[in-house]
């Protein structure tokens, strides 16, 4: 399966973003051992050039393999067209033990790369530079997590076989209580509704708080709420959204949103929760540097700024979430 298209793409942005990251891991190590802000010393001048080429580098890089979520995807729905039983990604994805593994590490990875690029930026809007030791300090504890998504990747691609038999999304996410496995089986429906708006109304509430006085134990609740809303809308979007976004009760799938025939609504979807959650967690992630040399008054701004956009894209990933199910109540239940 490596000369579909889709897998030598994933391949070659994968291996660009390695390679990538071991040369930043060198200059990493360098930092940690040699960085002296105050010396003039020509190893210390060098090593300034160096950081300036490593850093811009390896955060294109680590954007790069952000992007390689969205690729891992479409390249999942692809492949769901050579392999027996699979109509989507998700009969996909489940053709062989690392699909899932590397779906969830590379949705992981696309909140620690993002609140990797926000240090960067943060560190040169400062004169002094207060955080390169930090940064590449985080950046060493990355590598291991840039290695574990591309292995998964790699190890997924190559076991892809077309005489593989997989599951639909109409088996794996149906209510069905016969032998085959439901990934989320056990919910209830209303209750889960009930969380939902519940964490939208709680996070709207902790978001004002925070815009007309700032307490950072008040910004670690509202990243925590994002954190928790963020696991929540993925269960219902998938369990109780995606139905009325199908017009079929029994359809239930995350991936299916992706398609065409759904003029790519799940792209505005999961873009827009995953955008707002970063924001709303990143607003406390960057009060944790706010007392670093020059970064007060930079920490303070894009912490007000995060919190505006959470609440802003909060409001629209909510209208996005309704949309479906108000135009079914409107319409009389039509499609």
């Amino acid at each position: 399966m490596f000369l579909n298209p889709w897998s030598l793409a994933l391949s070659l942005c994968s291996l660009v973003v390695l390679v990538l990251g071991v040369v930043a891991g060198r200059t990493a190590v360098r930092v940690l051992r040699f960085w002296e802000p105050g010396s003039d010393s020509n190893r210390q001048i060098r090593l300034e050039n160096e950081i300036w080429l490593s850093s811009t580098l390896i955060a294109y890089g680590l954007g790069f393999q952000i992007i390689t979520l969205i690729l891992f995807v479409l390249a999942a729905d692809e492949f769901c067209q050579v392999i027996v039983g699979a109509m989507c990604a998700t009969g996909a994805l489940l053709a062989n033990p690392y699909g899932m593994p590397a779906l969830l590490v590379k949705l992981v990875g696309v909140f620690f790369y993002g609140f990797w690029i926000l240090i960067h930026q943060l560190d040169i809007r400062s004169e002094q530079y207060p955080l390169v030791r930090p940064k590449y300090l985080v950046l060493l504890l990355l590598l291991p997590l840039l290695l574990l998504d591309v292995t998964l990747q790699t190890l997924y691609i190559a076991g892809i076989k077309p005489d593989i038999i997989t599951s639909c999304c109409a088996v794996v996410f149906s209510e069905s209580n016969g032998a085959t496995t439901n990934l989320l089986s056990g919910y209830s429906q209303q209750g889960l509704l009930l969380a939902f708006l519940g964490s939208m109304f709680g996070l709207a509430v902790l978001g004002v708080g925070l815009l007309r006085r700032w307490h950072p134990w008040l910004a670690g609740l509202y990243a925590a709420g994002w954190l928790w809303f963020f696991g929540l809308s993925l269960v219902v979007i998938t369990t109780v959204i995606s139905s009325y976004v199908y017009a079929m009760p029994y359809h239930k799938c995350p991936f299916c949103l992706l398609k065409p025939d759904y003029h790519y609504f799940g792209f505005a979807l999961y873009g827009v929760l995953i955008s707002a959650t970063f924001f709303g967690a990143s607003a406390a992630f960057a009060g944790l540097v706010r007392g670093r040399a020059g970064l007060a008054g930079v920490v303070a701004r894009y912490q007000r700024l995060a919190v505006q956009l959470s609440l802003v894209l909060l409001v629209i990933f909510s209208g996005l979430s309704f949309y479906h199910y108000l135009k079914y109540l409107i319409s009389g239940g039509e499609g």
